[in-house]
């Protein structure tokens, strides 16, 4: 247990290091207006360089300060939390690859570099995903795999049109308008729909809370789950404009709504959170979709510090309440776990946007210049009701596992004495707390200029509390009342199952697949493609080698054959 506390620590402090050293290179060139790019030529095709390339800018660094602050303090926490497991320098490690390749994400404006960390975040996280070795971590892991495998290939795909523009670095291409930058766009769309788990890509990202909690805490804060939208961030100027992101829109804010709803009738602890997390994916890809990529930039580092500390703190209730999930199970934690059950409220409510916590900050703006943009009604309607939602599952949440009645046995002892889990509770408190007005002077030292009615103005805060009332006391009295949404049991389980989407992500899309795939196999592969492809080319030119083999023997029967068919050929000719 020591040595893995250690271990923790040892690497806790070189990342702490390197956030410090991000945190101030990204300030100073922030200052100055510069950035730094580094470029190796590896080889060059058709004229098209290959190359290796970093760009140091104020975005890049501060991202990555952002990214190896919260995985030091996620390492620190695991020192404890993963202090029975036999594995903990294997898991060390892969956290450790896990960072590795996030890093080389954001340093990289090269599509054929961020391949690289995109690919590696992709086989990490199956490896996390299936830690624990059972059957419901394969299901999730290969769910998971396959997914992102549909964005791998949009990468690579972009690749391919991007040669079209002479080079594969984004950042000076973006915004062409010839037909391989376009496709490539929409390409790059595409794979952060995969990543960011977009509809109809959603199911996945509930499905990976079968890994452990620190790397849940990790993986839907700040790393794989916001490289999609980091992605887009990087390629917004194309966006401007593009027909791509009137469909980004309407994509962002159905899966915030579909989200949102999920978690009112979902009871997985972890799964409310990583519910939460798709749902502010869908508040940054849609306020990307109207040009606001300095917005969803803002929200994403506030986003990162609250829902990690959110994850650390349900790890800690998990492990006081001997490992249960069922937030029914739990109850009136609020007299055994004070840090935690405060630490939970703190992220809840900047999650809300209660002002002046750091979610207020970003998703307050995010919302006003929503309702300023060109938004339909469909759509305004979905962010208005996506951020009542929020209120009312946290509120839910807060009902049933801090609140309300104790649920747990006699037997269970839950306390909060571990202070290797509570420390980085503590030092994320302080970011979700403050956090989001750091940021705003930062990158809005200048007001913007807002224009609204009184009733938009005052919408998110009205909102705010509608949800807030609704999800707390319907709660109560649903459990003093026997749970009356037992009587529109269709339509809670129609929207408690996101929308059916799991099982067309499984079931669904392999059973269609295989049976495609059986047919295409017989008439293809073993069919005519066999009979006039490969394996029949292979026997015509075989036999017609060994004809003219024999011919080149220079036989006399050969010979007296050849002549005696070109003789009949006269004759019949003539």
């Amino acid at each position: 247990m020591l040595w893995n506390i250690k271990m923790a620590v040892s690497s806790m402090a070189f990342l702490l290091v390197v956030a410090c050293c991000g945190l101030l290179g990204s300030l100073s060139l922030l200052k100055e207006g510069g950035c730094y790019f580094l470029e190796w030529e590896l080889t060059s095709v058709n004229g098209v360089s290959v190359e290796m390339a970093l760009l140091f800018d104020w975005m890049s660094l501060l991202f990555l300060s952002f990214v190896c602050f919260i995985s030091s303090m996620v390492l620190y926490y695991s020192g404890s939390y993963m202090g029975g497991d036999s594995n903990m320098a294997r898991f060390m490690y892969i956290v450790l690859g896990f960072v590795a390749s996030m890093l080389f994400l954001i340093l990289s404006p090269n599509l054929i570099s961020i391949l690289l960390g995109w690919d590696g975040l992709g086989l990490v996280s199956y490896a996390l995903v299936i830690y624990y070795q059972n059957e419901k971590s394969a299901s999730a892991g290969m769910l998971t795999a396959l997914s992102n495998r549909v964005g791998d290939v949009a990468i690579l795909l972009s690749i391919a049109f991007m040669a079209d523009l002479g080079g594969w670095n984004f950042i000076f291409y973006v915004g062409g308008d010839s037909l391989g930058g376009s496709l490539a766009v929409w390409l790059i769309g595409l794979a952060a729909m995969t990543k960011s788990a977009q509809i109809p890509f959603s199911a996945w990202l509930p499905a990976a809370m079968a890994a452990p909690t620190p790397v849940s805490a990790l993986v839907h804060s700040s790393t794989l789950v916001t490289a999609g939208v980091y992605l887009l961030i990087r390629f917004s100027p194309s966006l401007a404009g593009s027909s791509l992101s009137g469909v980004l829109m309407l994509i962002g804010c159905t899966t915030m709504f579909m989200a949102g709803l999920g978690a009112n009738f979902e009871t997985d602890l972890k799964k409310i959170i990583a519910l939460s997390t798709l749902s502010q994916l869908g508040v940054m890809v849609g306020i990307l979709s109207f040009g606001g990529a300095m917005l969803a930039f803002f929200h994403l580092l506030t986003h990162a510090l609250f829902k990690a500390l959110l994850f650390m703190c349900a790890g800690s209730i998990i492990h006081g309440v001997s490992d249960s999930q069922d937030i029914r199970t739990m109850g009136n934690l609020v007299r055994f776990m004070p840090m935690s059950v405060m630490c939970v409220n703190l992220a809840n409510l900047s999650l809300c946007g209660i002002p002046f916590l750091s979610g207020f900050y970003s998703k307050d703006l995010i919302l006003e210049v929503a309702f300023m943009g060109p938004l339909n009604m469909i759509c305004l309607i979905m962010f208005g009701v996506a951020t009542g939602l929020t209120v009312s599952y946290s509120f839910r949440l807060v009902y049933y596992s801090l609140s309300g009645p104790w649920n747990l046995s006699c037997a269970s002892s839950v306390s909060d004495e571990d202070v290797v889990m509570t420390r980085p509770m503590g030092a994320l408190s302080v970011g979700a707390v403050l956090g989001g007005a750091a940021l705003s002077w930062v990158l809005f030292p200048a007001c913007l200029m807002i224009c609204l009615p009184p009733l938009f103005k005052m919408l998110a805060l009205l909102v705010t509390l509608i949800g807030g009332a609704v999800g707390y006391t319907l709660n109560m009295i649903s459990v003093e009342c026997k749970l009356k949404s037992l009587g529109f049991y269709k339509a809670s389980f129609f929207s408690g199952s996101m929308w059916f989407m799991p099982f067309l992500s499984t079931v669904g899309v392999s059973m269609g697949g295989l049976k495609v795939g059986s047919v295409y196999h017989q008439l293809s592969d073993s069919g005519w493609s066999e009979y006039y492809g490969g394996q029949g080319t292979y026997f015509m030119l075989s036999h017609t080698s060994k004809i003219l083999q024999s011919i080149q023997e220079n036989s006399i029967k050969i010979y007296l054959l050849v002549m005696l068919l070109w003789v009949v050929g006269l004759l019949l000719v003539f």
